[in-house]
C-alpha cells in the first residue's frame, strides 16, 4: 500500500482518535471523584452530556456545506485533543461539564465522517478487511494509551492534569503531522449536502438502531454485572479491557477478512445466534470466571458489526454516503439516550430481564439479517419488503 494513501491516512487518523480518548476514559471516573468530588447524579449528567453529539450528528452534513470531508475530520480530531488537553485544567463541575462535550463534539463528528470517507476510499471487495486491521489499529492504540498512563503518572508520578495535557498535545501535534503529510483526496462522488432518509435504506437503519441498543447493553450493565454481582476490582476491570483489545489487535483483521468470504447475511447472523447465548447466559451465570469469558466474546463479536457498514456501502447509491452516515449515526445514539434510563430503573428490580431484553433485542436483529440478500447491490436491498401500492 502506498504510504500516502487514502487507506493509510484513514488508519492514521483511527490511531489518534484511539489514543486520546482512550486515555479520557479510563481516567474519567477517577478524576471526576477524586479531584470534583462527583456524586452519582453529576456522573450521569456528565454521560448524558456525552451522548448528545452523538444523538446530533445528523448536523455533520450542513458543516460539510462550508469544508471537505477530509478537512473537517481532521479539525474534528484537533477538537476531540484539545477537549482532552484541558480536562484537567478544570476539576470542577460545570469546567467538566464544558471540556466533556467539547471532546465530545470532536469524537463523535470525527466517527460519523471517517465512517463516510471510509465508505467512499475503499473498494467494496476490500471494505471488510480493511474495518477489521482498523479495528486493530485502534486496539493498538488503546493499548498504548495505557501504557502512557503507567508511565506519566505511576512511574513519573505526575498528576492528572499532566496526564491530559502530554496526551491531547500529542494528538494534536500528530494531528499537525499527518495534515502536512497526506495530500488532499478526492472522493468518488460529489455527496449530497443535504438530510436523507431513504426507504430502500430501511433495513440498513434498523440494524443500525439495533446495533446502537446492544452497545448500550455490553457498555452499561455487562460491566455493572461484573462489578455489582461479582465484586470486580478497578484492576480485574482494566484487566477485562486489556484482555478485549489484545484480541481485537489479534483476529479483528481476519475476521473483517471472513466477513468479505461470508458475506453480511452469514457474517450477521453468526454474531446474532452468539448474542443470544450471550445475553441469556449473562441472566443466569454465577461463576465469575464464565462471567469474564462472556464479556470477552461478547466484546469480540462487536468486530462483526463490520457487515452493517460493508451491506450499506454495496447497496448505497455514491453520493448518498455522506449524508446517510450522518442520519446512521443518530440514529444509533437514540439507543444511547433511552436505554441506560429505562433499563436502569428496571435494573433495580430484575437484572436477569435487562438481559432478557438484550436478547430480544438480538432476535429482532437476526430476523433482520436473514433479510439481506446474499449478494447485495444496488436494487437488490433486500430478499422481502412491504408490497408497494399500486
Amino acid at each position: 500500500m502506498n504510504r500516502k494513501s487514502p487507506q493509510n491516512l484513514l488508519l492514521w487518523m483511527t490511531f489518534i482518535m484511539s489514543l486520546v480518548f482512550s486515555v479520557w476514559q479510563v481516567l474519567l471516573n477517577n478524576f471526576v471523584i477524586e479531584r470534583a468530588q462527583f456524586t452519582g447524579v453529576e456522573i450521569g449528567i456528565l454521560q448524558s452530556l456525552r451522548e448528545v453529539p452523538g444523538f446530533l450528528a445528523f448536523t455533520a452534513i450542513f458543516v460539510l456545506l462550508l469544508i471537505r470531508e477530509q478537512s473537517f475530520a481532521l479539525l474534528s480530531l484537533a477538537v476531540l485533543s484539545i477537549g482532552v488537553a484541558i480536562t484537567g485544567y478544570y476539576p470542577q463541575v460545570l469546567g467538566l461539564y464544558i471540556t466533556t462535550v467539547l471532546m465530545s463534539v470532536g469524537f463523535h463528528y470525527f466517527e460519523t465522517v471517517n465512517q463516510s470517507l471510509t465508505l467512499q476510499w475503499v473498494d467494496k471487495k476490500d471494505t471488510a478487511g480493511f474495518l477489521g486491521k482498523a479495528l486493530a489499529w485502534r486496539s493498538a492504540a488503546a493499548l498504548s494509551g495505557y501504557a502512557s498512563i503507567w508511565v506519566v503518572m505511576t512511574w513519573l508520578k505526575l498528576d492528572y492534569v499532566w496526564m491530559y495535557a502530554l496526551i491531547g498535545c500529542l494528538g494534536l501535534v500528530m494531528v499537525l503531522t499527518i495534515t502536512l503529510y497526506f495530500p488532499r483526496f478526492d472522493v468518488g462522488e460529489v455527496q449530497h449536502k443535504k438530510i436523507i432518509l431513504r426507504k430502500k435504506y430501511w433495513l440498513f437503519y434498523l440494524l443500525t438502531f439495533f446495533s446502537g441498543a446492544r452497545r448500550q447493553i455490553f457498555m452499561v450493565f455487562a460491566g455493572f454485572m461484573m462489578v455489582e454481582k461479582f465484586g470486580y476490582s478497578v484492576s480485574e476491570i482494566t484487566a477485562l479491557f486489556l484482555i478485549n483489545y489484545v484480541f481485537n489487535l489479534l483476529f479483528a483483521p481476519a475476521i473483517g477478512r471472513f466477513i468479505g468470504r461470508i458475506g453480511e447475511r452469514r457474517a450477521l447472523t453468526i454474531e446474532y445466534i452468539g448474542l443470544i447465548i450471550i445475553f441469556v447466559s449473562y441472566a443466569w451465570v454465577q461463576q465469575p470466571e464464565i462471567a469474564a469469558a462472556l464479556y470477552v466474546i461478547d466484546h469480540l463479536l462487536f468486530a462483526m458489526a463490520i457487515a452493517i457498514k460493508t451491506y450499506f456501502q454495496k447497496i448505497a447509491d455514491g453520493k448518498d454516503i455522506a449524508a446517510t452516515m450522518s442520519v446512521s449515526f443518530t440514529i444509533n445514539h437514540i439507543a444511547a439516550v433511552v436505554i441506560p434510563v429505562l433499563l436502569g430503573l428496571l435494573w433495580l428490580h430484575s437484572p436477569q430481564a435487562v438481559f432478557y431484553i438484550g436478547a430480544g433485542f438480538a432476535v429482532c436483529s437476526l430476523c433482520l439479517a436473514r433479510n439481506i440478500p446474499n449478494a447485495p447491490t444496488q436494487g437488490n436491498e433486500v430478499n422481502w419488503s412491504w408490497p408497494q401500492k399500486t
